[in-house]
């Protein structure tokens, strides 16, 4: 069983580099999601503004997956093939990157809303985001990934949605996926003990209606077992006291959505 690799102060800098340039790069993809938009050219615009940023997409070739984005609209939940498809009125799309920048990894995923969307979808995307910052109260030293699991599973359950469980975050930093695995569900004081020198993502993936899920013959796609929306929002983080530490902030993404 691989061990958790702590990071010194001077690597978690690095790797804030890169999952500030995964944010940047949301928020650039951000700017071009309307209506009759292809996922195709969305994935197309954050592979070459990554690269024109001296970085690579840690998503491309890894495993095998052919894209530099994972891109999952409306009922998938995650690593979506960017494709043909168009942008509709009322969808979701939930962007999902990954970036190397001298050799450390940022990984973070946002749900963008394209064009006006329901009451019912803005409240999901409200209470998913909620779900993310209230698993990021938990990440200080001391906790337990079990904290970090019961808060967002506790808030998205009372408020009426699943909870993928089949799916979970992980740490981060020298490699795309490190242990140790931080699921969305689960019990208080159990689990790995967070300590100083953690890296690692948290990332909620809350259906409108069941947690179930299915798994696509691609070998990748998975979307909700009963067909309704599902939204995913997701930081790389660093365990610290007291507060943790957001590396991959979406104030940037905010300003463009606010535009």
């Amino acid at each position: 069983m691989s061990r958790i690799r702590l990071k010194t102060a001077e690597e978690i800098e690095l790797i804030r580099e890169s999952a500030l340039l995964v944010s940047k790069t949301l928020a650039e993809v951000g700017k071009h999601i309307r209506p009759g938009v292809k996922t195709i050219d969305l994935n197309n615009l954050a592979e070459t503004f990554i690269r024109d940023h001296g970085a690579v997409p840690s998503f491309l070739n890894y495993n095998g997956f052919p894209y530099s984005l994972c891109i999952s609209t409306n009922d998938k939940v995650v690593h979506g093939f960017p494709g043909e498809e168009e942008l509709a009125e009322g969808d979701i799309i939930s962007v999902d990157c990954g970036v190397t920048l001298n050799n450390f990894v940022g990984d973070s995923a946002f749900t963008f809303a394209v064009g006006e969307v329901s009451e019912e979808i803005r409240q999901l995307l409200k209470v998913t985001r909620e779900c993310l910052d209230k698993g990021v109260e938990k990440a200080v030293v001391g906790m337990r990934v079990g904290d970090i699991a019961y808060a967002v599973q506790q808030h998205a359950e009372a408020n009426g949605y699943g909870v993928v469980k089949e799916l979970v975050g992980h740490g981060v930093g020298f490699a795309l996926h490190e242990k140790p695995e931080v699921p969305n569900y689960g019990k208080r004081g159990v689990g790995v003990k967070l300590e100083e020198g953690m890296v690692i993502c948290i990332e909620p993936m809350i259906n409108l209606g069941k947690a179930g899920v299915k798994f696509w013959e691609d070998g990748w796609t998975v979307s909700s077992v009963d067909g309704l929306p599902s939204a995913h929002f997701e930081y790389t983080l660093a365990v610290k006291k007291g507060k943790a530490d957001v590396l991959s902030p979406f104030d940037c993404i905010d300003e463009v959505l606010a535009k």
